[in-house]
């Protein structure tokens, strides 16, 4: 739907405001347009410049990382945490190491966060942080003292009531252990629900490693069984070879289907007998080699260097590595190939025309804000948990989340029936978190 004259000179000036950040612009014009049917029936929400307040992030902190190297040579970074709103919560939302992460990306990252975090129902504001720091081919030693130069500087703005962090691309459990430990040594305190995502040794929750990937397949189940399909016997494509997508494998295998190809930065492999997560699992995570290494221990497998794998014919795709990775003509060419339904793991990884094709084609398509919401959604829990000394068995916590999917998957089918957009997530989504999130900020007054 397109902007009304109102709303289009807002997106404008946010563009205007913040320069050279397209991601950022991206995020701000779906909502938006999401938005519109409700700022019809409600012109009210116009008021005390609401839109003009959810649009800007409460905080931005930018900051510089000085660390050294095994060698001693000093490397110098940027660090990047935004608290986008707090209106529901403390501020809750992964950090990122990867080389492309800049402000703009950031922003983009806590500004989706708001109504993912909404649409959980758990009481958690939106944020999101992290580095240019590539951790790819560094030393534990190194990637422990960049964690502990990165957290020096952020510690004075993060706490269980006010920020909680978590982990993202290039940051695992390994990570979060070393930016806790620093936390803990600067502050004196065990404060465990600072960050979540840790280890289960030091506070941790059953699930959260695979809270991203199991969440996404439950949304996938839901989301087909509304069309009268199972997963049994389906074939899935999935991009991505880190956290989400290994545990995506795992769950969809359990249910019955068959993945039959993942990707990296270096390529993809595919294997129409059925990617193995035990072997995936060794590569990735305790060799820590690209996927070359698979095909090497796994004859029926192929890898196709530097490419995507959105030519494989497939009747799922879950689309898990980074934003914007699948376009417009890899959408009509999956379309073609009698794809039937697409679920992000990660957060935005679908252009906006490649997911007008998956609309005019009568796809089911997921956005990540809903689908991918299961990590968030056990960060809560493992807050929860956190606060109470308590650990939950990894069934209990399983259930949960199941049904945390489930409820959300229905509510972005109510809400766009509501809205009189049918079967579209994108828009229920949107729409859904938008009116929880503009609930809350009413309620608390001009802020």
């Amino acid at each position: 739907m397109a902007l009304d004259a109102t709303t289009t000179a807002l997106y404008n000036d946010i563009v205007r405001r913040n320069p050279a950040e397209p991601e950022f612009h991206q995020a701000v014009s779906e909502v938006l347009q999401s938005i519109q049917p409700v700022l019809q029936r409600q012109p009210d929400l116009r008021d005390a410049g609401l839109l003009e307040r959810l649009c800007e992030p409460e905080r931005q902190v930018m900051f510089r990382v000085v660390w050294t190297d095994d060698s001693g040579r000093t490397h110098v970074n940027r660090g990047f945490r935004v608290g986008f709103s707090s209106a529901l919560g403390p501020y809750k939302g992964g950090l990122r190491f990867h080389r492309s992460v800049n402000l703009g990306v950031v922003k983009f990252l806590a500004f989706e966060q708001i109504f993912k975090n909404a649409l959980t129902g758990l009481g958690i504001g939106a944020g999101k942080g992290g580095s240019d720091f590539d951790p790819s081919g560094r030393s534990d030693g190194e990637i422990m003292r960049f964690c502990q130069a990165y957290m020096t500087e952020l510690y004075r703005h993060i706490g269980p009531q006010t920020d909680v962090p978590a982990g993202d691309i290039g940051v695992g459990s390994r990570e979060i252990g070393y930016l806790f430990g620093q936390y803990k040594r600067i502050t004196n305190r065990f404060d465990a629900g600072t960050l979540t995502g840790k280890d289960l040794v030091i506070g941790g929750s059953l699930v959260r490693p695979e809270a991203t990937g199991y969440g996404v397949v439950y949304f996938v189940e839901a989301m087909l069984a509304e069309r009268g399909h199972s997963l049994e016997d389906k074939t899935v494509v999935v991009s991505g070879a880190g956290n989400v997508a290994q545990h995506a494998i795992v769950k969809l295998k359990e249910m019955g289907a068959t993945v039959v190809a993942c990707s990296d930065s270096s390529g993809y492999i595919h294997d129409p007998s059925g990617i193995r997560p035990d072997v995936l699992h060794e590569v990735k995570q305790v060799r820590r080699h690209k996927l070359d290494a698979y095909a090497e221990l796994v004859p029926t497998a192929r890898f196709v260097p530097d490419k995507a794998p959105w030519d494989i014919t497939c009747d799922v795709v879950v689309p898990s590595a980074t934003q914007n990775e699948l376009g417009e003509a890899d959408a009509v060419v999956l379309v073609k190939n009698g794809l039937i339904a697409v679920a992000e793991g990660a957060n935005m990884p679908c252009t906006p025309k490649a997911i007008d094709v998956f609309h005019e084609a009568g796809i089911a398509f997921a956005p990540g804000k809903a689908a991918n919401a299961g990590g968030v959604a056990t960060s809560a829990l493992e807050m929860r948990q956190n606060a109470s000394r308590d650990r939950w068995t990894f069934s209990d916590t399983d259930e949960i989340l199941a049904d945390t999917m489930r409820s959300i998957h229905n509510a972005c089918l109510i809400t766009a029936a509501n809205y009189e957009k049918p079967g579209d997530y994108v828009a229920g989504a949107n729409i859904s978190g938008f009116l929880t999130v503009a609930s809350a900020m009413n309620a608390l007054g001009l802020m």
